[in-house]
């Protein structure tokens, strides 16, 4: 089940907004935990044995880790923390990764394995980095113990943003758990938030991503120099739209029970360097990598040579976190060796460049990183590069370019308006002022349009995928 289906938004989410309101308030985790288990089933059945146990696992971890902290048995508490990264890695690396190096240690020795070919649990990388997050903070003394098992359970399998983030650390919405406080306001805003989200998936992501399918299928020697540049660019807004549309909707549905995520996306695309992208780019990842390993490495207190490796680590695990394929590998070592560069050689030069030439340099890095990322296949990869700067495909242009820019080239550039902040800002100060009547009438129109239009797009909707899902 996804938010931007029909059975989500007239089924689901009433009914459990319903449940949620009208039992008892001490009931309202319960709700949660048992209503995010059915979605989860919904699609995946099989697999809420798995998310159930690792919500168990980390449980008596954190109970076990806080007992040994509290009566300074520091080995106990370690123990605990170790028992926890182990079987959460363990499982991660087993539906995930486990035919990923068995086919490298084929290659390597010759020697032949049986695959696994499990099918990938969904969402399994973000709920194992959030069940993680919480044993690891109880052990560091950053985050109180949860002694209520349906609470626990109801923060790892809270449905708003169990299948694709943002990543929530449980140190970070602990006092909510217990004592949130639903508001209309808070439940007003949220829904504006849901809505924002639905529209981005539906209206822009959707409809953008079949232009990038339909240049992703021409193949490398049919494809001219500016489809290939279109299709990228296609893809850069339709992943944008995409994830940030889903965490746009995950915050809404977040506040509509009472909560308060943090945010995963901040105008990335406005960036001027790629250290600034990754600051606004999936925050929630860069922030768990940063505390969780980045910092525990040593950071950049242990001299340039330990920062430099400290960084590859973690670069080389963002690409894997991604997928278990080459190119997710050779993307996060790609961004691993653009930031060292930035960091240690490029910096003071770019500093003294232009904002425009900045953000050229900074979208034409990160349109490159997306051409690397779209492809499971090397070689699609290479061909499709190798169209994009002339050196395959079928020339510079042709009629079927002009048909994409003509049928496309609308779409394309509000695309690229939408992806900015400046004309959110422009609305804002000078057409719809905050506290005016005119802006609470505007976007009560504003989110009724939306709804209506996204319904009458997911009516005969056949293109309705979400990227980050495969992660």
């Amino acid at each position: 089940m996804v938010f931007s289906s029909l059975l989500f938004l007239f089924r689901f989410l009433p009914v459990m907004l319903a449940a949620y309101y009208i039992l008892p308030k001490r009931c309202r985790n319960l709700v949660l935990f048992v209503g995010s288990l059915f979605f989860y089933a919904w699609g995946e059945p099989v697999y809420v044995v798995l998310i159930l146990f690792s919500t168990l696992v980390d449980y008596f971890a954190g109970r076990a880790a806080a007992y040994c902290r509290e009566n300074r048995k520091r080995k106990g508490a370690a123990a605990a923390v170790i028992v926890s990264a182990v079987v959460n890695l363990t499982l991660l690396g087993v539906f995930k990764y486990a035919d990923f190096f068995l086919g490298i240690f084929h290659r390597m020795t010759g020697i032949g394995a049986p695959a696994f070919s499990l099918p990938l649990p969904i969402g399994i990388s973000f709920y194992t980095f959030q069940t993680m997050s919480y044993t690891i903070d109880v052990y560091r003394g950053q985050a109180k113990v949860q002694k209520n098992l349906i609470s626990f359970g109801a923060y790892v399998a809270l449905f708003p943003q169990l299948i694709a983030g943002p990543i929530v650390r449980y140190k970070d919405i602990a006092e909510q758990l217990e004592h949130r406080k639903e508001t209309l306001s808070l439940f007003c805003r949220g829904i504006v938030r849901f809505m924002t989200g639905l529209g981005k998936k539906v209206l822009l992501a959707n409809p953008i991503g079949l232009l990038w399918k339909e240049t992703a299928g021409m193949g490398a020697s049919d494809l001219t120099t500016v489809a290939a540049w279109l299709g990228i660019v296609a893809f850069t807004l339709q992943i944008y739209f995409d994830f940030s549309g889903y965490s746009d909707m995950a915050l809404g549905l977040g506040s509509m029970f009472g909560f308060s995520f943090p945010e995963n996306f901040n105008y990335p695309y406005e960036s001027k360097s790629i250290t600034e992208f990754w600051r606004r780019w999936h925050i929630s990842l860069g922030t768990w990598f940063r505390e969780y390993v980045y910092i525990p490495l040593g950071g950049n207190r242990k001299g340039t040579g330990r920062q430099i490796l400290n960084l590859a680590i973690v670069w080389l695990l963002t690409g894997l976190w991604h997928g278990a394929y080459l190119n997710f590998v050779l993307w996060g070592i790609y961004y691993g060796i653009i930031l060292i560069l930035e960091k240690f050689f490029w910096k003071r030069i770019l500093d003294k460049w232009p904002d425009f030439l900045k953000h050229i340099y900074t979208m034409l890095l990160v349109m490159l990183g997306w051409a690397l990322f779209a492809w499971q296949d090397m070689a699609d990869s290479i061909g499709y590069l190798k169209a994009m700067f002339l050196q395959a495909g079928a020339g510079l242009a042709n009629g079927q370019t002009g048909y994409l820019l003509a049928s496309q080239g609308v779409l394309l550039l509000i695309g690229l308006l939408a992806m900015l902040s400046w004309p959110k800002r422009v609305v804002e100060r000078y057409l719809l002022p905050e506290h005016t009547a005119r802006r609470e009438i505007a976007c009560i129109f504003y989110i009724m349009a939306l709804f209506v239009a996204c319904v009458a797009m997911l009516v005969n909707a056949s293109y309705n995928p979400f990227l980050y899902f495969r992660f």
